[in-house]
């Protein structure tokens, strides 16, 4: 295992962990950390392990950030339409 998959993992667990914790903000000053960390390194994943792999840290950092994208999701619409 590279050295970045270990640290997405630790990423990983350490959202679950957080995710956990009681929060006053609902958690998203949480989220925009985890998000200013995961995204380096997954750009780290996918140099060192493809893209492949870069897709399977993302759809396991999407299952952690469900309701971040969400409200992205909306606000995308909303901007289109």
């Amino acid at each position: 295992m590279t050295l970045s998959l270990f640290l997405a993992c630790a990423w990983l667990v350490l959202a679950n962990v957080l995710g956990m914790l009681p929060s006053r903000d609902n958690h998203w000053t949480r989220a925009y950390v985890l998000i200013a960390l995961g995204l380096p390194l997954l750009g780290w994943v996918f140099w060192q392990n493809g893209p492949w792999v870069a897709l399977l840290v993302v759809l396991a950092g999407a299952s952690v950030l469900r309701w971040p994208l969400l409200y992205l999701w909306r606000w995308l619409r909303a901007q289109v339409s």
